[in-house]
């Protein structure tokens, strides 16, 4: 990739945003180092990256890479035998401390069964080093202080350290709190000059204490001298000092080859957590620009589903649709310079190479992005007056560039080609360039305000128009990339908006060519027919949703249903064999009761007790309750049935319409707009199809076709509620439901006994009840349909 097109592009913006969320410097050299890639594989590898990072931050909220620093040059210096400072050795442990840290939270994630392959294949290079970790944390302190317990000869010098300046100390508050203290002292203070310890005497008292004369005021009237009854303790508080300070020498030079030793580990830990935190910068700035992980293709082929530019405020920023390389490779975008046309231009070549980045674009799932392995750019104002170039002359220094170095493999965005020049002369050039990029297999996208252009996707095959959506009513673009449709002149309209007279307005429409107005009304009429037509769309989405819902909603009836009438056939098996059991019980008693008086002989039996017996076999006869009401009395009338007839399913209660037959003695029913295969046995005629009526089916012409299982009236005044409440009951016997449900609320009751007079007093409602616990209670109306 060119410098030259990345800058353009303004992909340098992108990595200073970039680095706002980087945790260490090691984090922030990746991003300066960060190029697009020209390899398939390594892009996918890329993307999978950052998707599997995003991924962590999206469960977790973020990662423990605190205390990370860039510690190669200390590594280095330690490794060739230099004695690192008290920081830079806090600097490793903080490093080896987030390595070990970052080891633990993946590895803990891994082991709750969360997927993450890359990362879990990368920390198994870190090294934990908890020993060095633990050496120079018992050393050394936060503030960069090593500690007494460093070493135990550390610790002794210490103690007499403390003990010469307490000493030393005692001595010369002694000397201050004399009685000759007050006129020979400037001062009544101990201070330090050259590290020893010392008082401030008048110029005149010099000889009063003997001593040395370390240093002297900025007037000469004052002396600070060590007294000779001091002396001596000063020497040897200076020589503990000097002791010190070779101890401490040499436990950072033991902890210098300690890290020397284990150089090797801690160079690939840091390579390692610089990796980690490029990574991670990249998920954290997917989650700020609301990024998607596209999906990664070879063949030169874009499809950006709502994409957004990342550097406009995501307030105002006006998501596009791009799709380039399938039905059409070239894209021109016609119309005036209302602003519009180069913020396309560049989102679709800054996603490309934030994509080949391995970076996450700002737009829709399912969004597709081709690996280029160039992408050339032609964009902005590239007057150079040092080099005496013209806009145009600039131009075309960049397109000749261009065109000695495109291939199938390259992205080519021009914008305003042909710009700067003669119109007629710049629209033949801009032409022929496009011709030229179009036959050597390149993607090509170019804005122009040339009007000859506009014919340019109609005459070439791959090659399709586009414009920028302008809004007359605001005088302003909407930034709406409208592919199909090229773009027209607001000149006229813009003017009248303006306040131009009608009359210079119509004067110049007559120096217009009628075949200029048949092509400007024609692009008018594609927009509107395109609006429409996505309306249109829109429209038809939305109910196709409603109809999957209400789907789902019949299916899960249809599965209740069947859950009930199973749960009810088995508990009258149930019921049928114990009766059965009871009566076979019954039977057998009777027989050994009639065996027993025959086996005695010893009298006739009696009639009395033949007429028991008997009645006793009767009453063990199962009784199965008949159904009397007329309601459940099915009369099957004998008729073959064929397709179209309308029928009744008796186990469903539901009636339809017969499509074909499924069988010798099954049938494919529609009911509503479910189809099912149901028993012949289990139908039971209705009526013969209409003469009129081709088919079974009612056509769906619009949302209020389409009615919910249940009617929510909480808000609604009580005049208006019940007449919604008419108007769904029609609806829901349109549909043909058995059962429907009315939320009124609780509240103060007025609502719920008014829908329940209501429906009381409707001839199509067969019951109402309130609902179960599970339903809604007193607050929902189950209504039972006829």
């Amino acid at each position: 990739m060119q410098p030259r097109v990345l800058k353009v592009l303004e992909f340098d913006k992108v990595k200073e945003q970039l680095k706002q969320h980087v945790s260490s410097s090691l984090g922030r050299e990746k991003v300066d180092k960060m190029i697009p890639s020209t390899n398939v594989e390594e892009v996918i590898f890329l993307q999978e990256q950052t998707d599997e990072a995003a991924k962590v931050l999206r469960l977790k909220g973020n990662v423990p890479l605190g205390g990370l620093t860039d510690i190669r040059a200390s590594i280095k210096r330690a490794s060739i035998g230099g004695a690192l400072n008290t920081m830079e050795l806090l600097d490793i442990a903080g490093t080896i401390y987030a390595g070990r840290q970052m080891k633990k939270f993946i590895e803990g994630m891994i082991e709750d069964d969360i997927v993450l392959p890359i990362l879990g294949e990368l920390v198994t290079s870190i090294t934990p080093l908890f020993e060095l970790e633990q050496k120079i944390k018992n050393s050394i302190d936060d503030n960069g202080v090593v500690m007494d317990g460093a070493s135990d000869k550390l610790r002794g010098i210490r103690v007499q350290l403390r003990s010469s300046e307490a000493r030393i100390r005692e001595k010369l508050e002694q000397i201050i709190r004399s009685s000759s203290a007050q006129k020979t002292l400037s001062d009544a203070i101990i201070t330090i000059r050259n590290d020893r310890y010392v008082i401030p005497v008048k110029q005149e008292y010099r000889g009063t204490y003997g001593g040395i004369v370390h240093d002297q005021s900025s007037s000469g009237a004052t002396l600070f001298i060590e007294p000779q009854s001091v002396v001596e303790l000063n020497n040897v508080l200076q020589e503990a000092r000097v002791r010190e300070k070779q101890e401490i020498d040499r436990i950072l030079l033991e902890l210098s080859n300690e890290v020397a030793g284990e150089a090797e580990s801690l160079y690939q830990n840091v390579e390692t957590l610089g990796e980690l935190d490029f990574m991670f910068t990249k998920a954290s700035y997917s989650k700020k620009v609301i990024g998607s992980k596209p999906k990664i293709n070879g063949d030169g082929y874009v499809l950006i589903k709502k994409g957004r530019h990342p550097l406009i405020d995501p307030q105002v920023v006006v998501p596009n649709d791009i799709e380039l390389g399938k039905d059409f490779t070239s894209i021109v975008i016609t119309g005036p310079n209302t602003g519009g046309k180069t913020v396309t231009l560049k989102t679709i070549g800054l996603l490309t190479i934030m994509a080949q980045s391995g970076l996450q674009i700002p737009a829709q799932e399912e969004s597709e992005i081709a690996v280029f392995e160039s992408v050339y750019a032609d964009i902005g104002d590239e007057q150079s007056i040092e080099q005496s170039l013209s806009t145009f002359s600039s131009h075309m220094v960049n397109i000749v560039d261009i065109l000695k170095r495109v291939d199938e493999n390259s992205l080519v965005l021009f914008d305003e080609l042909g710009a700067g020049t003669d119109p007629q002369e710049g629209a033949a050039l801009a032409i022929s360039i496009l011709d030229e990029v179009y036959n050597r297999g390149a993607r090509v996208i170019a804005t122009t305000h040339y009007p000859e252009l506009k014919a340019y996707g109609y005459n070439r095959e791959g090659v399709i128009n586009a414009s920028v959506e302008f809004n007359i009513e605001t005088l302003s673009p909407t930034y709406k990339l409208l592919i199909g449709v090229p773009g027209r002149s607001n000149a006229f309209e813009i003017s009248k908006r303006l306040g131009l007279s009608d009359k210079i307005i119509k004067l110049a429409k007559s120096h217009i060519s009628s075949e200029t107005n048949t092509v400007e009304n024609m692009i008018a009429s594609l927009e509107k027919s395109k609006k429409d037509a996505e309306q249109e769309l829109d429209d038809a989405e939305e109910i196709r949703k409603q109809a999957e819902n209400l789907h789902k909603q019949l299916q899960q009836q249809i599965i209740e249903f069947n859950e009930q009438r199973d749960k009810l056939y088995e508990k009258a098996e149930q019921k049928a064999a114990e009766t059965i059991e009871n009566a076979k019980a019954e039977a057998e008693g009777v027989i050994r009761d009639l065996r027993k008086m025959k086996l005695e002989q010893q009298s006739l039996v009696k009639e009395h007790q033949l007429i028991d017996a008997k009645k006793r076999l009767e009453n063990a006869v199962p009784k199965l309750t008949e159904k009397t009401s007329k309601q459940s009395v099915v009369t099957k009338t004998k008729r073959k049935l064929v397709p179209g007839d309308e029928v009744k399913v008796i186990s469903l209660n539901q009636k339809g319409h017969l499509i074909e037959k499924a069988g010798n003695n099954e049938w494919q029913v529609q009911i509503g707009i479910l189809k099912m295969k149901v028993k012949e046995n289990d139908l039971e005629y209705v009526s013969s199809p209409k003469p009129v009526e081709t088919k079974p089916l009612a056509t769906v012409r619009g949302k209020d076709y389409h009615v919910s299982l249940e009617l929510d009236l909480r808000g609604e005044r009580y005049e208006n509620a019940l007449a919604r409440v008419e108007k769904y009951i029609d609806d829901a016997l349109l549909a043909g439901y058995p059962r429907v449900s009315i939320i009124h609320g609780k509240g103060t009751g007025a609502l719920r006994q008014g829908v329940q007079e209501y429906l009381k007093n409707h001839r199509s409602v067969k019951s109402t009840r309130f609902g179960e616990a599970g339903e809604g209670g007193t607050g929902v109306t189950v209504v039972e349909l006829k």
